[in-house]
Formats: structure tokens, sequence, C-alpha cells
């Protein structure tokens, strides 16, 4: 299989994202156990999961691109991942270390972003 430039940027970005999911989460774990209440250390976690699991899914959505590389909407799924996964993990990284509810007002529509990136992907799959 050739990769094109798309492909190379998307598995690029997946790969930097798994590296700066283990990194927060290694940061969670260890530097901010003794700064954060459980509660506040639970959300933190909550950005991280999330940000593994969709990381994995972008590695998924990505190869699925390189096979339907034709697929807008699998192009457009991929973007919404990436800016989902942002906006939902990073509004609770930032929720959590600086005690700011406000932040958790935003993190649905990341939450949003995905559910339709993933909805948009399901619907390639079973179409024709």
């Amino acid at each position: 299989m050739i990769l094109n430039n798309k492909i190379k940027i998307f598995l690029a970005v997946a790969s930097f994202m798994m590296a700066l999911a283990i990194s927060l989460g290694a940061f969670g774990a260890h530097g901010l156990k003794s700064i954060l209440d459980e509660y506040m250390l639970k959300i933190y976690h909550t950005g991280v999961e999330y940000h593994f699991y969709n990381t994995f899914g972008l590695f998924i959505a990505t190869f699925l691109y390189a096979l339907k590389s034709n697929s807008k909407k699998i192009y457009i799924a991929i973007w919404l991942i990436i800016i989902g996964m942002c906006i939902f993990s990073f509004s609770l990284y930032l929720l959590a270390v600086l005690s700011m509810p406000i932040l958790g007002a935003i993190t649905p529509i990341g939450g949003s972003l995905l559910i339709i990136a993933w909805i948009m992907i399901t619907y390639e799959i079973l179409r024709p």
C-alpha cells in the first residue's frame, strides 16, 4: 500500500497524540497525584482515557481512509476526531488542573464531534 501525504500526516498526528496521551497520563499519575484531590484527578484521568481511545480510533480511521482515499466523509470524520479529541480531553485536563468549572461546559462539544465522526465512519463503512 502506498501512503499519500494526507495519510502520512494523519498517521503522524495519531503517533504524536499517542505520545502525548502517554506523557499526560504519566504526568497525571505522578506529577498531579499529590496536588489534585481525588475528584479532579478522576476528571483528569477521564481526559487521558478518552485521549487514548480516540487516538486508537484515529489510527483505525486513517487506515480506513487509506483503503477508501476518495471518501470525503472519512476525511472529514478524521478531522472531527482530531478536533473533538482535543476539545474533549484538553478541556478536562484544564478543568482539573486550573479548577475552572466553566471549562466543563465545552467538553460536550468535543464529545458531540466525536460521536458525529464515528457515525460518519459507520455510514461510510456500510455504504455500498
